[in-house]
């Protein structure tokens, strides 16, 4: 059991993972199914099950942040997301706050945005990804940028207003004119929260696959930087704000959820292929959905990886993870959670990084310098602790 509670229950948020898809796009390495043929209604049942059983055996004071992802929860029909989102709001104690659906352009309607207004959903994020229909159709993607326009419409229509777009840059074949229009492009739709990712290769994709084979060229590494550097500039212009490495908003429509994750804060990861943090204990669920289904139908955890985090290891990864938010890691708030100062650990390693202009440091808190975010793996791996401390 893990050690959960100091004084009672504490704020639990909830990742929910829906892995169906209509279509798999090229690059995708998360859990995810194509949607024809599978036991769609017998696993929303079993992941409502899964809720009700993480919240008895760990019990939340309240969920203060909801994110249905995938996969594509959009693919499910109105009924089936109805069905979904009103067992969430019956079982997990979630009251108020950010309630996040992802999206894709083109398989949004009217009666999916109306299900999730009456279940509370104030947020939707879209993997947008280019506005380039040449690039969308060469990484895989159904939805063309038209379907984009059309989507923003409607959510104009039904009042839908707190919406992100995921971008993704260095794409096969992408030029910097081609990026450049594509961030252009999406700051034009005014919203409050863009995240942009380089692409990153993940093993058993098609990509992955066409690269070995020199079929897939990739832009350089400096073109790669080059475009993070003008994602930066142009964001700031547009009075988003930098706040994690590669998340921007207008202040105040920060995503709350991953400020979770990033503050090393518990959450439920509910649902095939899902990861939790439930006090000192990580945990993955089963991927295969069978294998997710099998111990629920006993009213069993369907967890297949657990790890006891030692205090060495929560505190790496408060480091890690800290140090991808742009205002960093707050020494007051690491006091607190582990009984000693940064400078008990780590002010050596502080004093090179700040000397070679990759770290910032002040009264309150440690974060990266620009350059520092660049070159973001090469600090995060300076925070592991030789020894037990």
């Amino acid at each position: 059991m893990p050690n959960l509670h100091k004084s009672g229950a504490e704020d639990i948020s909830a990742y929910i993972h829906i892995p169906f898809c209509e279509h798999i796009c090229y690059y995708c390495d998360f859990n995810k199914v194509f949607i024809e043929g599978q036991p769609v209604d017998e696993y929303i049942e079993a992941l409502l099950k899964e809720a009700q059983l993480l919240h008895q055996q760990y019990p939340a004071a309240s969920s203060k942040t909801l994110y249905v992802g995938g996969g594509t929860p959009t693919s499910l029909s109105a009924p089936q997301l109805d069905r979904l989102l009103s067992g969430l709001r019956n079982t997990l104690p979630f009251t108020e706050g950010e309630f996040t659906v992802e999206a894709n352009p083109g398989d949004l309607t009217a009666e999916k945005l109306d299900v999730m207004k009456t279940y509370g959903v104030n947020r939707l994020s879209m993997g947008v990804q280019t506005f380039d229909n040449r690039l969308l159709k060469k990484i895989g993607r159904k939805h063309t940028a038209e379907d984009v326009y059309q989507t923003i419409a409607l959510l104009e229509e039904k009042d839908f207003s707190n919406v992100s777009i995921d971008l993704i840059y260095a794409l096969p074949g992408q030029s910097l004119e081609s990026f450049r229009d594509t961030v252009k492009r999406a700051l034009e739709l005014d919203l409050p929260h863009y995240s942009l990712y380089s692409l990153i290769l993940e093993n058993k994709t098609m990509f992955m696959n066409w690269v070995r084979r020199g079929k897939l060229e990739l832009p350089d590494q400096e073109v790669e930087a080059q475009m993070f550097l003008e994602t930066i500039e142009a964001m700031e212009k547009a009075g988003r704000h930098q706040y994690e490495v590669s998340n921007f908003a207008k202040p105040g429509f920060e995503s709350q959820h991953n400020l979770v994750y990033w503050n090393n804060e518990n959450y439920y990861g509910i649902g095939a292929g899902a990861s939790g943090y439930l006090g000192n204990l990580r945990y993955k669920n089963h991927g295969p959905i069978q294998h997710y289904l099998k111990p629920l139908k006993e009213n069993k955890l369907p967890m297949i990886e657990e790890e006891l985090l030692t205090r060495k290891a929560q505190i790496e990864e408060e480091m890690f993870l800290g140090l991808r938010k742009l205002s960093g890691v707050n020494k007051e708030k690491f006091k607190q959670k582990f009984n000693c100062s940064l400078a008990d650990i780590y002010q050596e390693k502080i004093d090179v990084l700040v000397a070679e202009g990759l770290l910032k440091e002040t009264a309150e808190a440690l974060m990266l310098t620009q350059n520092g975010l660049f070159r973001g793996n090469d600090v995060f791996e300076q925070f592991l602790i030789e020894s037990d401390n």
